[in-house]
């Protein structure tokens, strides 16, 4: 049996508890053993893309130091798993530390690659036959590299038919601190990226990014349209039990 380091994100610990869960499920589902630590936080991406070096440094560090034996460190979100594997090299690359950090990141992998890459599960489709869209979040596109394996594991559903929207790669405007320092410009990034979703008549939309959905989700509420966000993993732990979505 196959063991995994399962990292739960902070909004996923705050805000998508059941995102967590069923992420957890469906690695069980394939027979993988997981091992949950309690005393995990945060990645640092706030405080690295806020300019705090020195504090995401201690951040990283305590994460190293915490997955310490060699399992695979497997994550549900493009955006933390890009900056646990690629950025904490930039941030370490003259640093004493930066062995060790290097293979640490070398462990970190988002769970849709290692769901379609590593595993190549089959998927047995058990829903109803449903027209979605997909959005793209900006640390899984262009860091992560996460977006193909993403995208393979909805094609692997049978019932499921996937439109792309025409802007797929365009931000949504959360970028984590930017929706609070910048709300108007973020606010009218999230009603272009709706605007798309609309175009494509989907009434679903899904995406891997915890903070994406959350904002797309949200300006959707505020706006009265019948369009539902679900997260990645949600949407394919509920497909394999054929839960309405």
């Amino acid at each position: 049996m196959k063991k995994v380091y399962f990292y739960a994100t902070c909004l996923g610990s705050a805000c998508l508890q059941e995102t967590v869960l069923n992420a957890i499920k469906l690695l069980r589902l394939f027979d993988v053993e997981v091992i949950f630590k309690k005393n995990q936080t945060c990645c640092a991406q706030p405080s690295f893309n806020t300019g705090y070096f020195k504090e995401s440094k201690t951040v990283a560090m305590y994460n190293a130091e915490l997955f310490d034996e060699d399992y695979p460190i497997v994550v549900p979100s493009g955006s933390c798993a890009g900056m646990m594997s690629h950025d904490y090299l930039e941030l370490f690359k003259e640093d004493k530390d930066y062995e060790k950090i290097k293979a640490f990141s070398s462990r970190v992998i988002e769970l849709s690659q290692y769901l379609n890459n590593v595993l190549n599960v089959n998927l047995e489709d058990k829903g109803e036959p449903l027209k979605v869209t997909w959005h793209s979040n900006c640390h899984a596109l262009r860091v992560q590299n996460s977006i193909e394996s993403s995208k393979a594991l909805i094609n692997k559903l049978k019932n499921v038919e996937l439109v792309s929207l025409e802007f797929e790669e365009e931000c949504c405007g959360f970028g984590g601190t930017f929706c609070v320092k910048e709300p108007e410009i973020s606010n009218a990034m999230a009603r272009a990226k709706i605007d798309d979703i609309q175009k494509t008549g989907a009434k679903v939309v899904v995406s891997g990014d915890g903070g994406c959905l959350l904002n797309i989700s949200g300006t959707m509420s505020k706006m009265n349209l019948d369009i539902k966000g679900i997260h990645l993993y949600d949407f394919l732990f509920k497909r394999l039990n054929g839960e309405a979505i």
